[in-house]
């Protein structure tokens, strides 16, 4: 008997059909992944299960019982958890109050919150993760993103009394962990799997879900292509069902080589967190940045932005020399920013797909610098979306709508729409699934062969070595070298950011 049957699942978005007649069941013990593009309907399935959006037509049945889900509140009560991709949490809060959010504080005599206690259960909570390094008490605020995922997982294991967690519903949930943390979360998912207790795992990362999961189902265009044990198939075959094509190769092939014409120089760059910074970005080279987490890759992209203010440094880029003071500089002087954090940096969510791409070049597109020309903002919104690959109804559907890859695809099109000299990437396939992956990198690799020069910061280390032309590697906010891509496997490149090489090129010596 399954714990967990949905049949005849359909749901339709502004006459757009988002699912069409979904069945899906999940044994008692198992890890079932569930798989498709971005835009296949996994997101409103998991929507529909948590009783945040209202199906058209679903029967639902826990146990061999019919059960209703109008809502939130029933969710929990069946014994169903929610790990979302996009994190919901109160930063000004502590970590132990987001880890009891929607839950019972325990209390003293009298009806006074015993912090104390509270404390101590979300240290329980995280233990459970083999996580020592967050303190309770610490504000949310404080933490980087892969320490807010680990928060919202170690909540989602925390029981309390009625409505015990029997299925663990996981949208990418390793998406901004480290290797490490990812293990230490896989052993946790085994050990729920033996007590008897199920998980449906979303994730675009195929190593870790055909050695992970069980069984696989594949969604595509809202539609269910095929339920298979994981054993029964292949990492193509998922590919296959998925996209519906072969993809014969993960990273598309240069198609020119990099120039030697130095496009961005960086000579003695501080910042919070960061030692002095010297390097070079040649035109149409495409350069990574690699390290463990908290290296300090991201803050390099923030200070190059002008999102964060650099304390000392020149930033040399064309005729304009200094480290950019504030977003906005940065855009005029040719430098464009593809964040981390998609919804909260990249998007405004409840503004149309046009307003999100023109949003920094509005002077492009005013008449008297107070009108705005909203079929030429619209026609230039259409035409980079198209160049993108982006999948919409049009350019005045809102962001909020959209896919996640779409989304990402918005904001890679609002980056490009200014013809940058310099493309600034933080993780620019976090939680994209292998089709949006390769769309991708044929637009990077289409674009740094027109001479734009790329700078991209990734936790994916395969992304790197197939995408890029030199990795700079950072250890403690500081670069300790700078590599030749070609001819370098995974396990040296990681050897690297452990700081276990000899002999490395100096970041002194790559950067003249």
């Amino acid at each position: 008997m399954s714990l967990l049957s949905l049949t005849n699942v359909s749901k339709t978005y502004a006459g757009v059909q988002a699912l069409r007649s979904v069945s899906l069941a999940i044994a008692t013990g198992e890890i079932h992944a569930l798989m498709g593009e971005n835009g296949a309907g996994k997101s409103t399935l998991i929507k529909i299960l948590a009783g945040v959006v209202a199906a058209d037509t679903a029967d639902i049945a826990i146990d061999g019982q019919p059960a209703t889900i109008d809502g939130p509140g029933d969710a929990f009560a069946h014994g169903l958890r929610f790990i979302h991709q996009e994190l919901n949490v109160v930063p000004s809060l502590s970590v132990a109050e987001n880890i009891f959010l929607g839950r019972s504080y325990p209390r003293r005599l009298g009806g006074l919150i015993d912090w104390d206690r509270l404390a101590d259960a979300a240290r329980q909570a995280l233990r459970r993760l083999g996580i020592s390094h967050i303190d309770p008490r610490t504000k949310m605020a404080r933490l980087g993103v892969g320490d807010r995922m680990l928060v919202s997982i170690s909540a989602a294991f925390l029981d309390s009394g009625a409505g015990t967690a029997r299925l663990y519903v996981m949208d990418e949930p390793t998406a901004a962990l480290t290797g490490e943390e990812a293990e230490r979360l896989f052993t946790v998912l085994r050990e729920i799997r033996k007590a008897g207790r199920s998980v449906l795992y979303v994730s675009h990362r195929l190593d870790e879900v055909t050695r992970l999961c069980n069984r696989v189902t594949v969604l595509r265009d809202g539609g269910v292509i095929a339920t298979k044990a994981m054993a029964e198939t292949s990492q193509d075959d998922i590919i296959l069902m998925m996209i519906g094509r072969q993809v014969n190769e993960a990273y598309p092939p240069p198609l020119a080589p990099a120039g030697n014409e130095v496009a961005l120089a960086v000579r003695g760059l501080q910042g919070d967190g960061l030692d002095p910074l010297s390097f070079d970005l040649r035109k149409g080279e495409i350069l990574g940045i690699a390290g463990l987490a908290g290296a300090g890759q991201s803050e390099v992209l923030r200070l190059l932005a002008g999102a964060d203010r650099a304390h000392r440094g020149r930033v040399q880029l064309g005729a304009s020399e200094g480290p950019p003071r504030g977003l906005a500089t940065a855009w005029r002087s040719g430098i464009a920013y593809v964040p981390r954090e998609r919804r909260s940096e990249g998007l405004v969510l409840t503004r149309p797909i046009s307003d999100n791409i023109t949003l920094p070049h509005l002077a492009r597109f005013s008449r008297g610098g107070v009108f705005l020309a909203r079929r030429q903002e619209q026609a230039a919104a259409r035409a980079i979306g198209e160049n993108v690959r982006l999948k919409a109804r049009g350019p005045r559907q809102l962001c909020r709508e959209l896919s996640g890859g779409n989304q990402q695809k918005v904001v890679f099109a609002k980056a490009l729409s200014g013809r940058p000299a310099v493309l600034l990437l933080d993780e620019p396939t976090r939680g994209v699934d292998v089709g949006a992956k390769f769309d991708i990198y044929a637009l990077i690799r289409e674009w740094s062969a027109k001479g734009m020069a790329v700078l991209i910061a990734s936790s994916d280390f395969p992304e790197l070595l197939g995408m890029c032309d030199r990795i700079l590697v950072m250890r403690d906010g500081a670069i300790t070298t700078i590599l030749d891509a070609e001819g370098l496997s995974e396990a040296a490149l990681l050897d690297h950011c452990y700081g276990r090489s000899r002999g490395s090129v100096t970041a002194r010596a790559a950067a003249g």
